[in-house]
This record gives C-alpha cells, structure tokens and sequence, in this order.
C-alpha cells in the first residue's frame, strides 16, 4: 500500500522537498509520495485533522507554522520540546509526533564551509522557529557568543532565556545590529525575507560588515537572496540554505523509514531543480 508524506506551509510552491524526497523514494524502492500543501494559517488544525484522517505517513512543516502546529500533535519529541518548534512529523501507529532536525542539519551544513565555527561570534536574524532551532544546536556544539536580532525583543528574549545550553548573547534591534555589524565573524539570517513574495528585500544593511565575515542565510529558493548578494559584492564567503535543506531533509527521511540517504546525490538533484 503507498504511503503518503507532505510538506506544509504557506507560502508553499517554491520548496524543493517534493522532488528531493519522491527521488529518494525512488532510489530505495519504497511505495510512497509526497506532496506540498499550502495551509494558512487559520486552516493549520482542520488540516492537521485532515492529514491524521487520510493516515499520512509523516510530513514536514516550514514556515510559519513550526511553531503553531505543536499543539496539535500528540507528542513531542524532547529537542524539539526545547526549541519550542517542529519541522517534521512521523506518524507512529496513528500517534503523530513531533521533531526538530532544523538546527542539527544546520550545524552539519555549516562545517562544510565554515572551518572552527564554534569559535566565531554569531549573530543571528530573527527569531521564530528555524532561529530557534539553529541557535540552541550552536550553543549545544559550543560557540560561546551568539546576539540576536528581530523586529520584537520580546520574542528574541524569550528565545535566548529558554535556552538550555550556556551561552551568552547580546539582544538587538535591527538598527543596532546595522551599526554593530563589524564585531560579527558569522552572520545568519533565518526570516524568510529574501524568499518569495519577498524577492529583492534584505533584513538589514551589511554598510558595516566584517571584511573577513561569512554570511548565512537559510533561504535557498532563490539561490542567492539580495544580502548574499550584497554579502559577495562586499567581498565574503557565504552560504545559502542548500546545505541545511538538504541535511535536515536527510534526518527526516531517516525518521521515517530508518534509512540515512546520500546528501551528495540530494544536493545535486536540488541543484537541478533550480536550474543550476
């Protein structure tokens, strides 16, 4: 009997998960298909309720609803409990439960470009459910600074004093990270400005970035978003989202059928999709 897997959230049609994991599922000779489904946000429970009706083998969740759909499930992973956000759901004998691979896959993404990162101050854009989970696996792995900034320090609060981890960080609006810019070895940006309908848009002004900085940001659809752009003009390294797409792509793949794929293969058949 097939099974069925979906990624949810809204916008929705620019991810690439549709064609990354019907591949694998081909490659390992398993009945099964995945779909993205766009859900508003005021639609999240009726479609949960719809997917554990139909008996969907798992799904992952993007944004904005990795937080929102917590509650909705039957049981939450401990890690994910944590970082107070979900991005896959297994679907374990008709008990849908909760996990978070954003910021591990983040992590294995980032040391491919980014040699001793555990040794950089960080700072980080944004703080929703990704920013959540990036920034606790970095303080778990051992970077020592990590600032945040967002349009609500309230939010940003929130997320470094649940932290389980120690580290220390310096809360910011975004005006004062602009200015502060240059103390900063590891930019990252988590909010989804930059993707569509936002092409074109930056969180903030890199006038004051290091010189010898290296700039992430989690978006890989557009390849590169306006302040990697910027970010090459100005002469640094970066990294867009391909990297932790493809790992935590990977770790939910192994949750749901036991089997660890070939990012290798998953990154070059992203890369296609894209056109590059």
């Amino acid at each position: 009997m097939q099974q069925f897997f979906a990624v949810i959230g809204d916008p929705i049609a620019h991810s690439m998960s549709p064609a990354m994991h019907n591949e694998l599922f081909q490659l390992n000779e398993l009945d099964a298909y995945y779909l993205p489904l766009r859900i508003k946000s005021e639609d999240l429970r009726v479609a949960v309720a719809g997917l554990r009706a139909i008996g969907i083998a798992g799904f992952n969740v993007t944004v904005p609803h990795k937080e929102a759909i917590m509650p909705l499930l039957d049981e939450i992973d401990p890690l994910a409990k944590a970082i107070g956000a979900v991005n896959t759901v297994v679907n374990q004998a008709g008990k849908l439960v909760g996990y978070n691979t954003d910021g591990t896959g983040y992590i294995a993404g980032l040391k491919e470009d980014l040699q001793n990162f555990n040794q950089k101050k960080m700072l980080i854009i944004g703080a929703g459910g990704a920013a959540r989970g990036i920034y606790y696996a970095l303080a778990e792995a051992g970077v020592e600074e990590i600032d945040i900034c967002n349009r609500t320090l309230d939010k940003a609060r929130k997320l470094a004093m649940e932290c389980p981890y120690p580290v220390k960080s310096t809360l910011l609006t975004i005006q004062e990270a602009e200015q502060l810019l240059a103390q900063y070895d590891c930019i990252i940006q988590t909010t989804s400005i930059g993707m569509s309908p936002h092409i074109g848009e930056k969180p903030l002004s890199l006038k004051n970035l290091n010189q010898h900085a290296f700039v992430s940001d989690i978006i890989y659809n557009p390849h590169e978003t306006a302040i990697l752009h910027e970010a090459k003009q100005r002469g640094v390294n970066v990294q867009n989202g391909l990297n932790m797409f493809v790992y935590q792509g990977a770790l939910a793949f192994e949750k749901w059928t036991g089997i660890l794929p070939d990012s290798e293969r998953m990154k070059k058949n992203v890369l296609q999709q894209l056109g590059g």
